[in-house]
């Protein structure tokens, strides 16, 4: 499996590592040559704002968002969320409108506020999943297709999924556990009907 991780700013090394870690391929991604043949994308965490401005510099704001409109499987991690979201609350931000999910950039406060939290995801078993949270933002309303993943024990929403598309307020990359990883491959593995109409439009291009 070929997985592209957004190599611009923020979280990429340790994204690039995980999935290696996971038995993929993972590739750094900084321009639109490089995001052919992909199997799937990350978007890490970093600043959303910087990020965004970035990936539009580079011109990859548009093919990503085509490429992931026909099928491409994504995870975003935190910054990476907050770019998938449709309707972020900040009208500033525009986003890869991927998700039907509305999200709030920096929820918890600032770097200060960070803190981690065993989370229980019932789709990666029973074992708690160790959540790091930093400048982190959540989902504050989901609409069709939305998968709640993951709530905080004051039941805010911190890991959703819609199809093939996966995101998360917290940095899975951050820590020695590797099943969020795992799961997003196994989604990719596992949709078929995504993954060859996203194939089937690759070739008709």
């Amino acid at each position: 499996m070929r997985i592209g991780v957004i190599a611009l700013q923020g979280g990429f090394a340790e994204h690039i590592s995980i999935l290696s870690r996971c038995g993929a391929g993972a590739y750094p991604v900084r321009l639109p040559s490089h995001i052919d043949d992909l199997d799937g994308i990350v978007i890490p965490g970093g600043e959303s704002t910087s990020l965004k401005i970035l990936m539009r510099e580079y011109g990859l704001l548009e093919p990503l968002r085509e490429l992931i409109g026909r099928g491409l499987p994504v995870f975003g991690t935190c910054a990476g969320m907050v770019l998938l979201a449709r309707e972020p609350t900040d009208p500033d931000r525009s986003s890869l409108g991927a998700m039907n999910i509305e999200v709030d950039r920096n929820a918890f406060g600032r770097q200060a506020d960070s803190f981690q939290s065993e989370l229980s995801i019932p789709v990666l078993g029973d074992r708690p999943f160790p959540g790091v949270f930093v400048r982190a933002p959540v989902v504050r309303a989901t609409d069709d297709g939305v998968q709640v993943l993951c709530r905080l024990s004051d039941g805010v929403i911190v890991a959703v999924q819609q199809e093939n598309r996966l995101a998360c307020s917290f940095h899975p990359e951050l820590t020695n556990d590797l099943r969020f990883h795992k799961y997003f491959l196994s989604i990719d593995r596992g949709d078929v009907f995504a993954k060859s109409s996203y194939r089937r439009s690759q070739r008709a291009a």
